[in-house]
């Protein structure tokens, strides 16, 4: 029980990393919040999901309706100890072929939303508590056609970092987790039709070290150890959980 008594949010937990996560953390001894993007999500969510956790609908790229979620949990459980600022988007094209809208679409949520969600955060972060951010092991390895996710990805791992340097670490400890390639629906998102997703994932499994994917369930495992005191003296580090593939 290495989170007994906690309250822990993780956006973007819906599915997934986060849902594995959050499922995690519940096992643990945390009373968790999960949020979902859309109406459509939330309402599966709710119905699937409302039985275990606290589920509210925040698209994080809006910063009222982080305002709101942040009310709900200030007025029913007075702060919170862990965050997972988990939720993101990942699409993959050529450079070439990068639109301002494909631009804007993930730094508005992949950034933007994750600093709005650390920053609205911080007036309810008790004091020994922990922020995990979600990054990606592209922010430190260059791969065609992930240009603009990996910059993204890039900024995340540079703000923990600052805050790292910003706000003392006996308060708040930040730390990221880098996944590389997982068996999440997130594939099937990336805008690809399925015979190049397919593609895409054969020729992953043929370059990562571990020559598989890793599941959310052992990313969840990564994002428990930072998130409880088990890394007590770890700040501002990135965890490359990606079976080899970012530092070979």
């Amino acid at each position: 029980m290495k989170l007994k008594g906690k309250i822990a949010l993780v956006t973007g937990g819906n599915s997934g990393i986060g849902l594995a996560t959050a499922k995690m953390f519940k096992a643990e001894g945390a009373q968790v919040i999960i949020t979902a993007r859309s109406p459509e999500t939330f309402k599966v969510a709710k119905t699937e999901l409302g039985g275990q956790f606290d589920v509210v609908q925040t698209d994080v790229s809006q910063p009222k309706q982080l305002t709101a979620l942040y009310a709900h949990i200030k007025t029913t459980y007075g702060g919170l100890d862990v965050l997972f600022a988990n939720a993101g988007v990942a699409l993959f094209t050529p450079t070439a072929e990068v639109t301002e809208d494909f631009f804007d679409n993930q730094f508005n949520t992949n950034v933007r939303g994750l600093y709005f969600t650390v920053a609205q955060a911080l007036p309810l972060l008790n004091k020994g508590s922990t922020v995990v951010l979600n990054a990606s092991t592209v922010s430190v390895k260059g791969m065609a056609g992930a240009s603009v996710y990996a910059a993204t990805k890039a900024a995340v791992r540079s703000l923990a970092r600052s805050w790292t340097a910003e706000i003392p670490v006996e308060n708040v400890r930040f730390n990221v987790l880098s996944p590389g390639p997982i068996e999440t629906p997130i594939y099937g998102k990336m805008g690809m039709p399925a015979d190049q997703v397919a593609g895409f994932s054969e020729h992953m499994k043929s370059i990562v070290p571990a020559h598989r994917f890793g599941s959310a369930t052992e990313m969840a495992k990564v994002a428990l150890f930072l998130a409880s005191d088990d890394s007590s003296y770890i700040a501002g580090s990135d965890i490359l959980a990606d079976g080899g593939f970012g530092n070979v």
